[in-house]
């Protein structure tokens, strides 16, 4: 493996020195490879998109389908991008709207945790503190990956705009700690995973019975801290706007799983509105109902 992953770091050094219009070329020639060729996870996101979209035509379906591809295979480019830190490329083609919104709430005294999800280029959403003042503490939530050379290469990416990963089994023990000291930050968690049976929330999501998890309502319930979700629009190829949208600044007031109610029709929406740039190869509905909301 770690020859693999040598040669594969070799590979993404050298092309990530070029301009990003040019490494387009690459994801265009990778496309049809994994569409046709390989036929990456094809059954995974047929079955996804006819349960999703019923409503929908083959035809309709099989464009969203190739849409998706053309942007999961631009996705992987953009991503590797992040090998070299090119900076003003990034903020100018991931631009935030409304980051005060966020650092209100910092200056205020309290932390925010932000809602996210595997749509747009969840990714370069680690260049949230080149938006913000250097004060304004950034951190993304993880889960280790199995292989520890990926694990550490991946942490370096995620990390070299300044925010600071926290892997998800010990962030409840890290917010504890950082509340004693009186320090802040904003918390981002990808809340679109498939939950084990212990974290797990039955709602209706895309037409189809779907276990949610709720540790970020559970979380801000126990700190008392306000909840946004991220909204990532792509508005051309390698340009993205993102805007946060309140769900709660007051958690401890709202009814069990409305938070996370909240986040699935938000999700829900943005998925309808541009559903080519949400993760679609992710068996996110492998789990079957069987027990009843508590």
């Amino acid at each position: 493996m770690n020859i693999v992953f040598k040669i594969f770091y070799a590979f993404g050094w050298g092309i990530t020195l070029l301009p990003l219009p040019v490494l387009y070329l690459l994801s265009d020639a990778l496309y049809p490879v994994l569409f046709y060729g390989i036929r990456y996870r094809r059954k995974v996101v047929e079955a996804n998109l006819l349960h999703s979209f019923p409503e929908c035509s083959t035809v309709e379906r099989r464009k969203i389908e190739k849409a998706f591809y053309k942007q999961f295979c631009d996705v992987f480019i953009e991503s590797i991008y992040l090998i070299h830190p090119h900076k003003n490329e990034i903020t100018k083609r991931f631009v935030f709207e409304n980051t005060d919104v966020i650092t209100n709430q910092i200056k205020s005294g309290k932390s925010v945790l932000i809602m996210s999800a595997h749509h747009g280029n969840w990714e370069w959403g680690i260049s949230f503190p080149l938006h913000v003042p250097k004060e304004i503490k950034s951190f993304q939530i993880y889960k280790q990956l199995s292989n520890n050379t990926f694990d550490s290469f991946m942490n370096h990416l995620r990390s070299q705009f300044g925010g600071v990963n926290v892997e998800m089994q010990s962030l409840s023990r890290f917010m504890v700690k950082m509340r004693n000291q009186q320090k802040h930050g904003v918390y981002f968690m990808i809340s679109d995973q498939s939950p084990n049976a212990l974290n797990r929330y039955w709602t209706t999501f895309l037409n189809q019975d779907t276990s949610v998890i709720t540790g970020t309502e559970v979380l801000a319930k126990k700190f008392d801290y306000p909840v946004f979700y991220v909204e990532i629009n792509r508005v051309e190829r390698g340009y993205y706007q993102v805007k946060f949208l309140p769900i709660t600044l007051e958690p401890q007031k709202l009814e069990k799983f409305e938070i996370t109610e909240k986040y699935i029709h938000l999700l829900e929406e943005t998925i309808k509105n541009q559903p080519e740039t949400w993760l679609w190869t992710h068996r996110r509905w492998k789990h079957k109902k069987t027990i009843h909301n508590s």
